[in-house]
């Protein structure tokens, strides 16, 4: 898990104060640590969900037929959903087992396993909770460049472009999410989200007091078990 008292990253003491604390002074991660009670590797056994990302609605879960350590787990789930609901967040869970672009070969990457930021055109934040399964990374800005600033990568999408690097190549770059992804710098050091740990991440929106929390999602190791993420 990351360092929390680390610039930008900041630690929060419950849920209203995750919700409540505003990004400034270059912060744009918050962590709510959380050691939860409960067994969530066997509602995902349970789930047997077939490959790619399953969402999973409250009726499903509720279905589940589950030990008691299965079913104090159900329980954080539907009380996260709950009270997250309750701030007029939209929480998901996901179960994900693989994703499709893992049969691709793309030299430039624009799926959530490559370092991103999440964009939004009005002023949005991302919730992230890994309950089982490897966890969300980190990546802190001074420590990332976008590849769409390397010259080597601009140039070589601007050649698939095929054509001028003005104002219309922008707009392709934007429109193809490319200027969202980065490269980690020599050195860098990607943190952890940890297990449990309930996130606030920053986006890149107009007029966004402080810069879009940088992360991906974890890589899928063959033969591993599916992951379980809450997601808003």
């Amino acid at each position: 898990m990351a360092d929390l008292e680390s610039d930008p990253i900041r630690m929060v003491h419950d849920l209203n104060e995750l919700v409540a604390t505003p990004f400034r002074d270059r912060v744009n991660a918050l962590c709510w640590p959380r050691a939860l009670p409960g067994d969530f590797g066997e509602i995902v056994a349970k789930l047997e969900v077939g490959e790619g990302i399953t969402t999973i609605d409250d009726a499903r879960l509720l279905a589940l037929d589950l030990s008691q350590a299965g079913r104090v787990a159900r329980d954080v789930l539907l009380r996260d959903l709950k009270r997250l609901r309750e701030h007029d967040l939209a929480p998901q869970i996901d179960c994900i087992n693989g994703y499709p672009h893992e049969t691709e070969a793309d030299p430039f990457p624009t799926h959530v396993q490559s370092f991103h930021v999440d964009s939004a055109t009005a002023a949005a934040d991302t919730f992230l909770c890994t309950y089982f399964g490897p966890p969300t990374e980190g990546l802190r800005n001074e420590e990332a460049i976008r590849r769409v600033d390397i010259p080597a990568a601009r140039a070589r999408l601007l050649d698939l472009y095929g054509g001028k690097d003005d104002e219309d190549f922008l707009v392709y770059l934007n429109e193809n999410f490319h200027d969202l992804h980065y490269v980690p710098l020599p050195g860098a050091r990607p943190y952890s989200f940890g297990i449990g740990h309930l996130w606030r991440i920053a986006c890149a929106w107009p007029g966004s007091p402080v810069p879009p929390c940088i992360h991906r999602a974890p890589a899928t190791i063959a033969g591993g078990p599916p992951r379980l993420l809450l997601i808003s």
